[in-house]
């Protein structure tokens, strides 16, 4: 198929160049055979007093065209004649009468000699007069006609280019309004099936049953109730809405159109509408089949919230026609719509509606079951060791999206190659999500000794605090080498809950703290090292506050917009007093907080000072080196037998 479509343009590519070559040809033959040649007026009269001029034409008054009667053209005499003609030594067999041309001064005058030459030699020859322009077809061609024809072949070209752009066969620009759909039909071998769609199982189910609604309408039909016109995935980017789309074009045994967002948007007004209806007509002469469109904010963003008037319109004229063709006025079709965004707060009320998208289907960041499974699927080409603990992995890696865990195997893959290793060990992978969420190591960073052993206190305080607290997340490891755009850093396996107590987002705040405590305590100093921590710590008393109504001040009152609109106002949807009450309220949990980490570090100063100076040797420790000077953590659940593995041995 590819070398057919490479030998077409071949062939096209050769058409215009002979095209342009016979055009090119005749130009210069033109140019070569059929100018007359320049002399001057005594040449001319040289000439004339031979008998072999049959006229003169004299244009605008100032220049003389000269022509040779015939058999001076082709006769042996006239090929061998010597006129002394300035820069022209030999001659062409032409059969051009107009042979000559020059330049007169004074007409009178030049008529007046000419007459003489005429009445003392007894010639024949015409005189004629032409003031204004004469042309006829042939000469017309003659003259402009070669760039007439480049111009247009030169916009054949052009319009080429524009048709194959807008996706039309034939390469024609009318074609420029024509779907960009990709077509997948039972010929086509769609590998993707829901078996290499790890986890989601709800979406599956859902998306599983858009299927069968298509390979047997009947089965849903007979009861009377309706097919459903379309189902809207929605979810964080990487948690597996496009791949579910591949899924159902692998299952399916009914045309399967394929396309984005961003096809039906294009400078021309009118192009994205015509490309709506064009994909619909498709759909219709294929039914039943589906469509799918990724990425639909693109052309389904809400309508009349744009701040400049008139700057939308082609995109909401585009999502007219959307609106029209899914549900409008006699669409009984059975063609399903399948869409797919990350930005549904932004999506138009009318596109969201039943009848148009009837089912919507959350696709969430994975839970624990599930990232374990979206692990084995990406670990199957994969030379693994035996010690490889997926357990682990999958509690490592809370909130990971499934592309974010395909990247983690693939990182882990490359580091084990790098390292010259004949399988990949647990190591490679715990290396690779500190690389991923941290950043590269940078062990070749100078730090003076003074700043690096702030940098230990600031993690030990981090360490000890998450420790101690009952709500606290458990701890991996704490390591004081610079990491992306941090000194040092901590990795703990936060809990995988629904909901969060008041108890739970206190103790979060306090560990976060900790690393600014320890800091004035052993130093009676702070430094700016603490930036990231007091941001997140800022973000989640304001939410306890602002979001959850947490706060006994504030009372049961959140001023959460879930829909979206304060993002579009000026004013805040509280009072100057609330916003002084907000502030001070935040301020007090932040503060008492920060107090309350004081106090527990400096009841275990020693034992902070132990972590500090063990972190200072090894730069790197692990939750067992914490069981050495902690003892056994007052506050066991399931996760402790998990998190107590040997770093260094499964490496």
């Amino acid at each position: 198929m590819i070398d057919k479509k490479v030998k077409n343009k071949n062939n096209f590519f050769w058409i215009y160049a002979v095209i342009l070559a016979i055009f090119l040809g005749i130009f210069f033959f033109k140019t070569s055979f059929s100018n007359p040649r320049k002399i001057d007026q005594d040449t001319f009269f040289k000439i004339l007093v031979k008998g072999e001029v049959q006229k003169i034409i004299v244009k605008h008054r100032e220049i003389v065209y000269v022509y040779l009667k015939k058999e001076f053209l082709s006769s042996n005499n006239f090929l061998n004649s010597n006129y002394s003609l300035k820069n022209n030594n030999s001659y062409k067999f032409i059969t051009n009468p107009l042979q000559y041309e020059f330049e007169i001064g004074d007409l009178q005058f030049f008529q007046k000699k000419f007459e003489e030459y005429k009445n003392k030699y007894k010639l024949d020859t015409l005189i004629d007069f032409k003031n204004q322009q004469e042309y006829t077809l042939t000469k017309f061609f003659f003259d402009y006609g070669i760039f007439l024809i480049l111009f247009v072949l030169f916009w054949m070209f052009i319009f080429r280019k524009i048709g194959a752009a807008g996706g039309g066969a034939g390469g024609q620009i009318f074609n420029i309004g024509k779907s960009r759909a990709k077509l997948f039909d039972e010929n086509d071998n769609v590998k993707i099936t829901f078996k290499d769609v790890a986890g989601l199982e709800g979406a599956k189910e859902e998306v599983q049953e858009i299927v069968e609604f298509l390979k047997s309408p009947q089965k849903y039909t007979k009861l009377g109730g309706k097919i459903p016109k379309g189902a809207l995935l929605i979810g964080p980017p990487g948690t597996g809405k496009t791949l579910l789309a591949k899924a159902v074009a692998g299952e399916a045994r009914v045309p399967f159109f394929s396309l984005s967002g961003s096809d039906f948007v294009e400078m021309f007004v009118g192009v994205g509408a015509s490309r709506v209806r064009d994909l619909f007509e498709k759909a219709k002469e294929k039914s039943p089949c589906m469509i799918f469109i990724d990425e639909i904010d693109a052309i389904g963003r809400a309508r009349g919230k744009s701040s400049i008037a008139g700057s939308n319109d082609e995109r909401e004229n585009t999502l007219n026609q959307l609106l029209t063709e899914m549900d409008g006025f006699g669409t009984h079709t059975n063609v399903i719509v399948l869409a797919a965004t990350n930005r549904s707060d932004i999506l138009d009320k009318a596109l969201l509606r039943p009848g148009r998208f009837d089912r919507t289907i959350i696709v969430d960041p994975p839970e624990l079951n599930e990232r374990k499974e979206i692990f084995r699927v990406h670990l199957k080409n994969l030379i693994l060791s035996d010690k490889v603990d997926i357990d682990f992995l999958a509690r490592q890696t809370p909130g990971f999206s499934g592309a974010d865990i395909a990247n983690i195997c693939n990182e882990s893959a490359l580091i084990a190659a790098r390292k010259n290793r004949p399988k990949i060990y647990h190591q490679d992978f715990l290396d690779a999500i500190d690389r991923i969420i941290g950043g590269l190591e940078k062990k070749s960073k100078i730090i003076k000794p003074n700043e690096k052993k702030r940098i230990a206190y600031h993690e030990a305080g981090h360490a000890t605090i998450s420790w101690l607290l009952e709500h606290a997340a458990p701890l991996v490891k704490v390591t004081i080498v610079p990491r992306g755009k941090s000194l040092g850093s901590a990795w703990y396996l936060p809990e995988e809950r629904q909901l969060t107590t008041l108890e739970q987002m206190k103790d979060e705040i306090c560990a976060l703290l900790a690393g600014r405590s320890a800091e004035e305590i052993i130093f009676n100093s702070i430094s700016t090292g603490a930036l990231n921590d007091l941001e997140r710590v800022t973000k989640q008393a304001q939410s306890m506050v602002v979001i959850f109504g947490l706060n006994n001040k504030i009372g049961n009152i959140s001023y959460y917009d879930s829909a979206g609109q304060n993002e579009f106002s000026f004013t805040k949807p509280y009072s100057e007093r609330t916003a002084q009450i907000i502030d001070e309220e935040v301020s007090k949990i932040i503060e008492e907080e920060y107090q309350r980490a004081k106090n527990l570090l400096k009841k275990n100063k020693d034992k902070l000072s132990m972590l500090a100076n063990q972190l200072l040797d090894k730069e790197v420790i692990f939750r067992e080196d914490l069981k050495k000077i902690f003892g056994k953590r007052p506050f066991s659940d399931d996760i402790e037998d998990i998190l107590t593995i040997n770093h260094h041995a499964l490496s």
